[in-house]
């Protein structure tokens, strides 16, 4: 005799994989969330309402045994119910609602095939506990975990590549056969067995639910999360997995007797599931409730340990039958993929621990070294140094800087700069050899560690100030280095050589740059006080100690005050009177020229518009002050003048402002701040002119109203020694500039004038104006506004 198929109820595990995008969220009405527990309760209902009636059957013999088989299609509508109200009234990701639809399709067709054979069963009363279930009903039924299997088959999963994907694949597999083993050890291989056979119908269906079964759970193991809640996921699973295993168990363990009860109390508990697998989404999409993402990687090991199953009871005694041998091989299966999963973990471990050591070396080689020229930096510099302080060898450092290295980067651009860098580079580890570690230090200075009582830290810098007389870079390019050295003496600490060689490689560039300087006791001091000095010169912007003087222009005929040059001096609360000579190179060190200039400017400003307004527009033609270099490459130098000449009233052709000629050879920044300057009005003075190596080409890119002749041509202009080629030879760079001015329209001043006979002679050159100690001292405001009244009263006098 046949059993009708009681163990074919198992619904498919169906299983979401992690979607990398989660599904919105939407709040849903509260009033449609209270349903779903209503069908939950219903199934529930169904479930109790089996279970008693199973009862009262076995104990008072209540009711034909074939209404055993209506509970279940009963549940299963109330299942379906669920679904249906969970697509209608929920805002669902298209994924999750995709995947709810088929379950909806899968949960209608097997309940379908139940209510056949419910319908059948009770038609056929006398027959129920022995009668097979119908073809047709166990073919929808069939179909139904076939839909639920392409449900979970079409969830998208996270696409992996190379290694990865194998080592996913091998563990699915690896969790699917030994499930799979030892569900078919315990449930289906004692049915194939059983002394009472089972109709093939429904041993297919319930092979085919354990399949579906292992397959979901497998796939739902291995997500992290996603759009269908991971909860739902695991009772719908449960609602099939844990109902099918149940009711093998009982028909191999009381056969056609266990049918009764597996369908009035087992089975109707995969509706329960169902149901509360519905109302796990529905709290997911409220927001109630999100489960924590986590990936069963537990399950392949728990899927060995299950394969292991039949093995051991086969070696403590238990029949070896063909199905059982089919199980064997899966396990053999399962052992081959375990092997072949950790091979490819070792090969993984052994690249990530490959690339691990890649990468350490890396980081450990960026943390110590330049990342544009490759030569150790700063950090590597300081631990060598250190360690060979702590050695009793010689230790000497060579501090290397590259003059005039700004230059480069302002004419040529930063692209050029850095590539001779890198070629500075090479040619230190080219001179240095394994005679010492080459370093850069910062920018553009470098230095060299020699250890070592063979180590001759002169000889090396004469060989790079050698080296570096020959153009380098790809663009042949001359540099000079001003090189500081200094010896490690017993007790000297990192701060204090490194201290030292500084001090003289800063000395090497007082004496006039491109040379090296050996450290000597007591070479600190000039620098140190020079450090000081710019320190106080910070106190004295803030305290106001600088005083703003004037040096008249005169026109060389009559004396008439035209125009005035600012200068500053520095009222020392303890030093006195500081000159100019002494602090400006302080100011340009250490940047405070920036400020120091818009001090002067501002001040300049205000006093030209003040005296404008009490003698007249016409009394003085202009006020001109000094600009340097640092402060032509300030970007915020023209608002500078801007903002001056708006806050004193003074006109933009008033203001005459000076910059030296190497000022204007110091890049494309400096000539677009000079053009935009000429722009405003504002008139340019080409000062300390004929002093450059360019000056004569410089008339011609460079907007100059005004050329300064340099107080050098203006020396011993006046000597008359009774021979006029001598003659002649003196003032030739005089003639020739005021020719030159002339042709192209620009006005010209003589600095320097010092005597009468100097002035006869510039007048006779051509020259109309001048400036110096013979014309007139550089004076506080108040002593140019005393001459300014008293030529006023010289010209209304009759």
């Amino acid at each position: 005799m046949s059993c009708p198929g009681p163990l074919t109820r198992v619904r498919a595990v169906t299983q979401v994989a992690f979607q990398p995008t989660t599904s919105p969220t939407v709040p849903v009405a509260a009033r449609d969330s209270q349903i779903t527990p209503r069908y939950v309760r219903a199934t529930i209902a169904v479930a109790a309402l089996g279970t008693a009636w199973c009862a009262a059957n076995f104990t008072v013999g209540a009711g034909t045994e074939a209404l055993a088989y209506a509970f279940v299609p009963v549940g299963g509508v109330f299942a379906a119910a669920s679904v249906v109200h969970l697509l209608h009234h929920a805002d669902l990701a298209p994924v999750t609602r995709r995947f709810w639809r088929a379950l909806l399709v899968a949960a209608v067709t097997i309940t379908f095939g139940y209510g056949w054979l419910a319908l059948d069963m009770l038609t056929h009363a006398a027959e129920a506990r022995t009668r097979s279930m119908p073809l047709p009903a166990a073919a929808c039924v069939a179909i139904g975990f076939v839909v639920a299997s392409w449900a979970v088959a079409r969830v998208p999963v996270v696409e992996a590549g190379g290694v990865e994907r194998w080592r996913i694949l091998l563990d699915r597999m690896i969790a699917f056969l030994g499930c799979a083993a030892l569900l078919c050890y315990v449930g289906l291989a004692p049915m194939l067995a059983a002394e009472e056979p089972w109709s093939p119908q429904a041993m297919a269906l319930v092979g085919l639910a354990f399949l579906v079964a292992v397959g979901a759970a497998t796939k739902v193991s291995f997500i992290a999360g996603g759009p269908v809640d991971r909860v739902a996921l695991r009772l719908v699973a449960a609602s099939g997995g844990v109902t099918a295993g149940i009711v093998a168990v009982l028909a191999v363990r009381y056969g056609y007797i266990a049918a009764i009860p597996a369908q009035a109390i087992v089975m109707p508990l995969t509706p329960v599931l169902f149901t509360l697998g519905v109302t796990a989404q529905w709290r997911a999409e409220l927001g109630i409730r999100r489960d924590r993402a986590r990936n069963g990687m537990l399950l392949p090991y728990l899927a060995v340990v299950a394969v292991d199953v039949p093995l051991l009871a086969v070696a403590f005694g238990a029949p070896l039958n063909w199905p059982v041998r089919v199980v064997l091989i899966a396990a053999v299966v399962v052992t081959g993929l375990v092997s072949a999963r950790q091979f490819i973990a070792y090969r993984e471990n052994a690249r990530l621990l490959r690339n691990t050591r890649v990468q350490e070396e890396r980081l450990q080689h960026e943390v110590s070294h330049d990342g544009l020229t490759g030569l150790a930096n700063r950090v590597l510099f300081r631990d060598r140094l250190a360690s060979a302080l702590d050695a009793p060898t010689p230790t000497s450092v060579l501090l290397v800087d590259l003059d005039d290295f700004k230059t480069v980067n302002d004419l040529l651009g930063h692209g050029v700069g850095d590539r001779l860098l890198v070629s500075v580079a090479q040619l230190l580890r080219a001179e240095v050899g394994d005679d010492g570690l080459p370093v850069r230090v910062a920018g553009d200075e470098f230095a060299v560690l020699l250890t070592g009582a063979d180590a001759d830290p002169e000889e090396l810098a004469g060989r790079l100030l050698a080296a570096l007389d020959q153009p380098i870079s790809q663009h042949r390019l001359l540099v000079q280095a001003s090189i500081g050295i200094a010896d490690a003496v017993p007790g000297a600490t990192v701060d204090s050589v490194l201290r030292d060689a500084d001090v003289a490689m800063y000395t090497a560039k007082q004496r006039g740059k491109a040379s090296f300087v050996r450290y000597v006791d007591g070479m600190g001091e000039p620098v140190l006080a020079h450090m000081q000095l710019g320190g106080e010169l910070r106190r004295a912007l803030d305290d106001n100690e600088l005083r703003v003087v004037y040096q008249p222009i005169l026109r060389l005929d009559d004396n008439r005050l035209v125009g005035v040059e600012a200068l500053v001096r520095w009222h020392h609360p303890t030093r006195g009177v500081v000159g100019p000579a002494e602090f400006i190179p302080a100011a340009e060190r250490t940047g405070l020229i920036v400020p120091l200039g818009r001090f002067v400017l501002r001040e300049t400003c205000r006093q030209a518009a003040a005296w404008s307004l009490e003698f007249g527009p016409d009394a003085l033609r202009e006020a001109g002050l000094n600009v340097s270099a640092r402060q032509l490459h300030d970007p915020d130098f023209v608002a500078d003048v801007t903002a001056a000449l708006a806050e004193s009233g003074l006109p933009c052709e008033r203001l005459v402002l000076e910059v030296t000629e190497s000022a204007v050879l110091r890049g494309q920044q400096v000539s677009r701040t000079l053009f935009e300057l000429d722009r405003m009005g504002i008139r340019l003075s080409l000062d300390d002119f004929g002093t450059g190596e360019s000056s004569l080409s410089l008339l011609r890119a460079f907007p100059a109203a005004i050329v300064k002749l340099d107080k050098t041509f203006v020396d011993g202009i006046e000597i008359d020694d009774g021979q006029a080629a001598a003659a002649d030879a003196r003032q030739a760079v005089a003639r020739a500039v005021i020719q030159l001015a002339h042709a192209l329209g620009l006005e010209t001043v003589a600095e320097g004038v010092e005597s009468a006979e100097q002035v006869a002679v510039l007048r006779d050159l051509g020259y109309t104006r001048g400036q110096g100690y013979h014309l007139a001292r550089p004076m506080t405001a108040e002593g140019v506004s005393a001459l300014l009244a008293r030529q006023r009263t010289m010209t209304i006098r009759p």
